[in-house]
Formats: C-alpha cells, structure tokens, sequence
C-alpha cells in the first residue's frame, strides 16, 4: 500500500520512512503543505501521515483543504501538540485519527493499520477469490488449502491485485502503488515479478487466475 508521509523534520521523515517500508509499505515524502497538497491531487495514496508544525501550509489547512477537494484518504495527524483542543482542531479539519509527538513507533503502526483496514469491508484483512486467500494481517497466502511462501515484493503484488479483483490494472497503476513514484516504468520488473507470482500461484491449477490484458494491464479473476 501507498502512503503519503507529510513532514519537515528531516530526521523524523528519515525514521518513519524507514520503519514504514521495513513493514513493506511503499512511502512517498512531501517536507510542506503545498507539495503534500499537489502530490495527494496527483497520486492515489491509501494513506497520508500529516504534521500539523509544516512550512509554507500547516497540517490543518492541508487536511481541510483536502477534504473540500473530496480527497477522503485516511489521514493520520502527528503533532507535538496534545492539547485536547488542538485534537478536536485537527478532527473537525477532517483527519481521522491523531498521534502526539513523542511517540513509539509501534503504536504509529497500529494506528496506519487500523485506518488502512477500517474502509475495507472485509474487516478482518482477508482477501479471497476462488480457492485464492491471502490474510493481509499475516502475510499468509494459501492456495486450494496448500500455503504459498511469497517475498515481501511478491506479496505486495498480489495483495494489490486481489484488492482491485476483477479489474485490470496498468503497469502505471502498480508502479505506484507497489514500487514508489521514482521507479522506472521502462524496465521489465513488474514483468518478471509477474512471471514470479504465476509460478506460484497458478502453476499446477487447471484454472488460472492471473491474466494478461494485451496493451493495458494485467487482471486477476476466475
């Protein structure tokens, strides 16, 4: 999944970037409110992490203004402030949960989990077509009742797939959402990674799950 992280402290950017994608998130980083407003309009995020302290735009302008373009990502506020007042402040804007600083990362995790999965209507993080399942939680795949061992790439692949199940996805598409922003889109990993992911999942199967649309994408359905 895709997150947008809103924050000017370099070193506390640096921090939850890197414990973010250690849990195999894909994590885009704005240092202001004007570029955490342009790169939320541009890019599908499942997830902004917002500071309220931000240059140029505050986190409260940000989040409300969001809100008024009808951008309903989850957002998690972080803040030195913990004032209950600066709480409400920052809820009436729109945000959906709030975290103050200092904070254990741990608890930042749970809480981007939780808002990752409340809009899901599957609440318990399992995702199944067919005789596919993956259990989000887990990162456990099994297959006509045989689990399946996948790398943390591959999960992600094939977690983005199920959770747009029946739809085609573009190269662009999953180059966002399970790569980052920067990754170039002219090479042939999503091709091989793709090959990766139908070995497992759907060699042996008499049906197969994981189809190539010619010139558009590649869809996953029975």
């Amino acid at each position: 999944m895709r997150i947008l992280l809103v924050e000017d402290e370099t070193r506390m950017a640096s921090f939850i970037e890197r414990g973010l994608k250690e849990e195999d998130y894909v994590v885009d980083i704005a240092n202001d409110g004007e570029k955490a407003l342009f790169q939320a309009e541009i890019n599908p995020y499942d997830l902004i992490i917002l500071d309220i302290m931000l240059p140029v735009k505050d986190g409260i302008t940000v989040c409300r203004e969001l809100r008024i373009k009808k951008i309903n990502t989850p957002i998690l506020m972080l803040t030195s402030k913990d004032r209950v007042k600066d709480k409400v402040l920052g809820l009436n804007a729109g945000a959906d949960d709030y975290l103050s600083k200092p904070f254990a990362f741990e608890e930042l995790l749970a809480r981007a989990s939780a808002l990752l999965r409340r809009d899901k209507a599957d609440k318990t993080g399992i995702l199944k077509i067919s005789d596919l399942e993956i259990d989000q939680l887990r990162h456990k795949v099994i297959r006509a009742g045989n689990e399946i061992k996948l790398t943390s790439k591959e999960f992600a692949l094939l977690e983005y797939l199920m959770l747009n199940a029946t739809h085609v996805v573009t190269r662009t598409m999953i180059s966002e959402h399970v790569w980052h922003e920067d990754f170039d889109s002219l090479t042939n990993v999503i091709d091989v990674y793709m090959n990766f992911l139908r070995n497992k999942i759907d060699k042996g199967h008499k049906k197969q799950l994981i189809h190539t649309v010619f010139g558009k994408g590649y869809v996953l359905k029975e």
